[in-house]
């Protein structure tokens, strides 16, 4: 009888965990965000963003990247972290607005496992120049298990963002 009782108690107690946790992932969603200033029109920061063949050039994050910036399509994308490894998933673009933003959510396995919905924000900054924003939000129920793995995120995204305007304000 004690060995059903404790038994019951942990088939009860997995649901009420993964509830948890996909609460606390949901709720409490996780964010990474970096932003540079680049001296170079809007429609020139996006038109460089989303010429995604052309990453391979010059992008030390995102080294491959293939698809059409149009709201809905997939797109497939090769990340390269700083440690050398890489990843390849399929995002689908949420939105594509030329020379203000550009949207997608990658999934892992799965919707409400750990999504992840990246952005790039472009916003005027002054004369001549914008302010390009990349960000990207998780949530889901394993996002507080594995959040720590998301903070070198920051870096490689400067690393793009810093690319980026490089490559912009080349003539």
């Amino acid at each position: 009888m004690k060995v059903r009782r404790i038994a019951l108690t942990a088939a009860a107690l997995v649901p009420v965990t993964a509830g948890a946790l996909f609460a606390w992932g949901e709720l409490a969603p996780h964010k990474v965000e970096t932003s540079v200033e680049i001296a170079a029109p809007a429609d020139k920061v996006y038109g460089i963003l989303t010429d995604f063949q052309g990453h391979s050039q010059w992008d030390p994050f995102m080294v491959k990247a293939e698809g059409r910036a149009v709201k809905g399509k997939t797109l497939n994308i090769e990340l390269r972290d700083t440690d050398g490894s890489t990843m390849t998933f399929k995002p689908k673009v949420l939105a594509a607005d030329p020379g203000r933003e550009l949207r997608w959510i990658g999934r892992m396995y799965v919707p409400g496992i750990v999504d992840g919905e990246h952005y790039f924000r472009i916003e005027p900054a002054g004369e001549g120049k914008v302010r390009l924003t990349q960000g990207e939000r998780f949530s889901g129920a394993l996002v507080p298990v594995v959040a720590g793995s998301y903070l070198k995120m920051a870096d490689e995204f400067a690393a793009l963002n810093n690319a980026l305007k490089a490559r912009a304000e080349r003539a």
